[in-house]
């Protein structure tokens, strides 16, 4: 083969690897794009306050319905349904980091784990994550709320316990990180999660779900909050 057709050959498959590359990060990019706009217009109508509780995340914080579950919290809700620990870093800036919160709790992890992410990336990306707000928000609390066991994906439990075991000894070596178990609270006396806590995709939590993993988060909430005005933490306090 002619040197030269070697050489147009070669560029041909660098310019279309290239552009299947940036084909699929705007398409990563897009995805989510208009549940951010929509928080954004949210955000032109009703402009939040300062200093609140931000839960972020993917579906389960979506669906939580956080003014009957906290009614005197006045929280924001910015969960997007199919998101990954890495989506909420690429809109930190427009969904976090704007609204300078006291307390941000993060859900995410299910999802990353399930597309096949390994677990050293899941967890750095917390790390991540965690960085870019501590480094932006120095004052703020960051709560993990741990990647929970489901039905559906009972056959990536060992995985997400090694994520959640691997973020929870992260989250001690920092006093402005916390982790929330809820793994454990929501297996049943045979060691597998309990049905009576999700919808029928065997995923998502429904209303039982959610009051047992509001009875968990309070006191998290209630010791950031303390926290945040100075007070001493309470003995036995989270």
């Amino acid at each position: 083969m002619p040197l030269c057709r070697l050489r147009l050959i070669l560029y041909l498959a660098i310019i279309f690897s290239t552009c299947g590359a940036s084909l699929e990060q705007a398409v990563a990019e897009n995805r989510f794009e208009p549940a951010i706009r929509k928080f954004e217009e949210l955000d032109r109508q009703h402009p939040p306050e300062k200093g609140r509780v931000l839960f972020v995340g993917s579906s389960s914080i979506r669906l939580w319905n956080l003014k009957k579950s906290f009614p005197e919290l006045d929280a924001i809700n910015r969960g997007f349904g199919g998101s990954h620990i890495s989506d909420s870093i690429d809109f930190a800036e427009r969904i976090v980091l704007k609204y300078k919160p006291r307390t941000v709790l993060l859900y995410a992890g299910d999802n990353d784990i399930a597309a096949g992410k390994p677990t050293d990336e899941v967890v750095g990306d917390f790390k991540r994550f965690a960085n870019i707000v501590h480094q932006a928000l120095p004052e703020t609390r960051l709560l993990f709320l741990a990647i929970k066991p489901s039905i559906r994906r009972w056959e990536l439990v060992d995985r997400m316990r090694q994520a959640n075991e691997r973020i929870e000894a992260y989250t001690k070596q920092h006093a402005y990180l916390g982790y929330v178990d809820i793994f454990e609270p929501m297996l049943g006396a045979d060691g597998t999660p309990m049905k009576s806590l999700f919808i029928a995709d065997g995923l998502h939590l429904n209303a039982k779900g959610y009051a047992l993993w509001t009875e968990i988060v309070e006191p998290y909430l209630v010791a950031a909050e303390r926290s945040s005005k100075g007070q001493p933490r309470r003995e036995g306090a989270p």
